[in-house]
This record gives structure tokens, C-alpha cells and sequence, in this order.
């Protein structure tokens, strides 16, 4: 069974926001393609975008099996995260913004073996490995499938929004890395949203039945 319309629409719109907002992985995509041109920065994003499924493919596994095994350790989990999205809203509301897009000092290298650095650069950030432990399960509706079948397909989408919008920073990597370094603020308002989207997410998730 797939996820409902309404799944789909919640969850992109707090997925798209988050991918969007100044990190260590965009802001890479955006110096790469400013330093090495739009096809090595596409590459290089949709690199760090597929690592993604390696992160669906735990939350996917690592939930089911709490839920099979204990409802008591899945609270936990969900409290845990919770409180991990909280703290990550915490630091983006703090945040003096400015974030500068450095484009050069990035090492000649050819497309597959940028390819393969993103891909295994997001991969193995524990980081993401928790974000996604904590953010995909809010989005599951018990009554609309098997839980497991329902993370994978939210991580699926979840890397698929991110390969389109880093394909398009690596593309559009110039103009997007040079308004970010000429307007700070749009990069602390973007910060200022997404902290809000965390909190409001791991509100949600302690306190959801």
C-alpha cells in the first residue's frame, strides 16, 4: 500500500525545507560547482543525495525491529529523537547565520570518484543516520500499512527531493553560491525556519501516541 497524498505533502514540505537549508552538504555542492563547474557539483550532490538510502535502509530495519520487539524501547526511540530534532532546532535557531559558499582549494578529481566521495561521505555521518531514526517514523500512519513499508517509501522520497534540489544547487551552483556570500541574511533565515520545522518536529514526535 503507498503512503497517502496528505503523507506525501507533510512530509516534502518539512523535507525540502530542511534539504535546502545551509549544510555541510549543500554548501559543498554549491563550492564544488562554483570552483569545478555545474557537472562535477551535480555529480558531487547527487553523490551525498543517494547515500540517503543507505540511512532509509536502517531507519527502515532498525524500527521495524524495535516495534517487534519491545513498544517500550520504540518510546524510547522516539523520545530520544525527539529530543535530538529539539536540540538541532535549538542550534539553527542560534545560529548567527553568514554561511560563506568557499570556492576554491577543492581538488581536480574526475566525476565517478566524486560521485562515489559524496556517496560515502553521507553514507557513514552518523548525523544523518540519526536524523533519519528520529524524523522518518513521525510521518508513518499506523493505519496505512506496515510500518516498515511506509519508512522506506518516506526515505525514498526523502533521497529523491534531495537528488532534484542538489542537482539543481550543483547546476545553479554560481548564481546560488554568490547570493548566499552577497546576502548572510537569507542564509540565517533559512537557519530560522528550519529551526522551527525541528522543534515543532520533535514536539510532535515525544508527545504522539
Amino acid at each position: 500500500m503507498l503512503i497517502s497524498p496528505e503523507q506525501i505533502v507533510a512530509f516534502l514540505a518539512a523535507a525540502v525545507v530542511i534539504t535546502v537549508s545551509p549544510g555541510p552538504d549543500n554548501l559543498m555542492v554549491l563550492g564544488m560547482g562554483m570552483s569545478r563547474g555545474r557537472a562535477k557539483g551535480i555529480v558531487f550532490g547527487l553523490g551525498c543525495a543517494l547515500g540517503c538510502l543507505s540511512h532509509t535502509l536502517l531507519a527502515t530495519l532498525g524500527v521495524s525491529a524495535l516495534i517487534a520487539a519491545s513498544p517500550l524501547a520504540f518510546t524510547a526511540l522516539k523520545v530520544a529523537g525527539g529530543v535530538y530534532l529539539i536540540w538541532l532546532g535549538w542550534g539553527a535557531l542560534r545560529s548567527p547565520g553568514g554561511a560563506r559558499v568557499e570556492g576554491g582549494g577543492l581538488p581536480d578529481e574526475s566525476l565517478l570518484r566524486l560521485f562515489g566521495k559524496g556517496l560515502f561521505a553521507n553514507s557513514i555521518n552518523p548525523k544523518v543516520v540519526l536524523f533519519f531514526l528520529s524524523f522518518l517514523p513521525q510521518f508513518v500512519v499506523p493505519g496505512n500499512g506496515p510500518v516498515s513499508w511506509q519508512t522506506a517509501q518516506l526515505g525514498l522520497l526523502f533521497t529523491l527531493q534531495a537528488c532534484v534540489l542538489f542537482g539543481l544547487l550543483g547546476y545553479f551552483s554560481g548564481a546560488i553560491g554568490k547570493w548566499l556570500n552577497r546576502s548572510p541574511r537569507a542564509g540565517l533565515w533559512m537557519d530560522r525556519i528550519a529551526g522551527t520545522i525541528f522543534i515543532g518536529l520533535g514536539i510532535r514526535l515525544i508527545v504522539a501516541r
